[in-house]
Formats: C-alpha cells, structure tokens, sequence
C-alpha cells in the first residue's frame, strides 16, 4: 500500500533544511522546546493570517531564541517605526512563558526573543502565499473553479515556476455534501528527491463550513555542486 508523505519532510537532509535549529542535553529540555516551538507557530499563523507568511524558522541558543519570519509583505509585520515588531517580541515572549509542558508551567529557559523579518520575492511561487490567496477568494464568495483557474494562470506566469496542483475539499459551493475539486497544470514529480517542491495547507473560513486548501509548486531541481552550493535547474548540465 502506498503512504502520503509530507513533500518538506520527505526531503528533509537532502535539499531542505529543519525549520527549528536547536539542541537539547536533557529530553526535559527537547520536550519543553518542542512544545515551546509548536505554542509560537500556532500564534504566529493566527496572528499573522493575511501577512503572506510563507514560512517561521526558530533558532536557540543558551539564553535566546531566534525567530526569522520569511514575508513577501515585511512592511505589515514590522508596522509604522517598528512598532508592529516591537508588539510582536513582547506576544511571543508572553507565549513562551505561558506554555504548559507535560502538565506544569515553561521553565522560561529562554529569556530573551529576537525577531528577525525576512523579505520574499516572486510571492506567487511560493505555496503558503498562493494557498492563502485561494482562501481569500472564497472567503469573498467568489466561484471555486474561477479562483482555481485564476490562481494556476498567475502562478504560471511566473518563469521560476514548472508546475503548480491545487486541491480543495468541503462543501463547495453551499453543497450538502462535500467534496473534493483539484486542478493541475505542468509537471509535480512529487517521488523525485531533488525535485523543488514547496507545499502548503490553509484552511477557507465560509458560513456553512470550512474549506481546506492543498498547494503543491514544483520549481525545478536542485542539483549539488561542491564549489558553488545547491543551484536550481531545470535539467542537468552537461558536465
């Protein structure tokens, strides 16, 4: 039987790096970190819903944590004088403080927040970003099949993009029953390791339901080089 497996974590080691960089001597400490981590993403993609987020990296060290936000739209984040960002600090600190870990309050280990804002380019090829745009538009009541096809059009426009596949279910279009919908242009070899694949799941918030949202974006592949890093390529050189 086969099994569905996340496209990140299936490349994880390969062409993709973790999104949480830490150690831990003690597993009370992974366990609280773990959980410290989970608590922070979770605030941050409810506080951050329309900021085409498209990714939250933490990093740890002895007495700080580290939170890079990657944003196609760094002026929302950061607001008016940094104020935006000054707020933000002192909400995750707050989170960090009051997480429960296995039954009793955080420890607190890690004392000191800072927030680093990372600008994206070419917002449409990334998954998290077009994902959110496929929720906005049926949150405005527009047709599914117009917002699908609309959504492919402009992500193909773009020329770092190879293929795109995106997949809806619920109760589309105020149907009793639910449903499954999926559009699909160009090619999204999910089984192929070097293959650049970004996913992304959202969720549409409708009067009669939730609408849940799947995006695959396939950009080409990464091929190795010892002298120059990954690259991205379409087809292997000729070397």
């Amino acid at each position: 039987m086969t099994h569905t497996v996340h496209p990140f974590a299936h490349r994880l080691g390969v062409i993709r790096d973790w999104k949480s960089r830490w150690f831990a001597n003690r597993p009370a400490q992974y366990r609280e970190s773990v959980c410290v981590d989970a608590a922070i993403r979770r605030f941050l993609k409810k506080r951050l819903r329309g900021s085409y987020v498209t990714s939250v990296e933490i990093e740890r060290s002895a007495k700080a944590v580290r939170v890079l936000i990657k944003t196609s739209r760094p002026g929302m984040v950061i607001g008016r004088g940094g104020e935006g960002s000054a707020k933000l600090i002192k909400e995750i600190e707050k989170v960090i403080r009051t997480v429960p870990v296995a039954g009793r309050a955080s420890s607190g280990q890690a004392k000191t927040v800072r927030l680093d804002i990372e600008e994206v380019r070419s917002p449409e090829s990334q998954a998290p970003v077009v994902a959110y745009m496929v929720a906005e538009g049926l949150e405005k009541r527009q047709t599914f099949r117009r917002v699908l096809k609309q959504t492919v059009e402009k992500v193909m426009a773009n020329r770092d993009v190879q293929g795109v596949r995106i997949g809806i279910a619920g109760r589309l279009g105020g149907a009793e029953m639910s449903r499954t919908e999926e559009i699909k242009k160009g090619r999204v070899p999910l089984q192929t390791i070097r293959a650049d694949i970004d996913f992304a799941r959202e969720q549409a918030y409708l009067p009669y339901g939730v609408i849940g949202i799947k995006v695959w974006i396939y950009r080409g592949d990464i091929f190795a080089n010892n002298k120059q890093g990954r690259v991205h390529a379409a087809v292997p050189s000729n070397k």
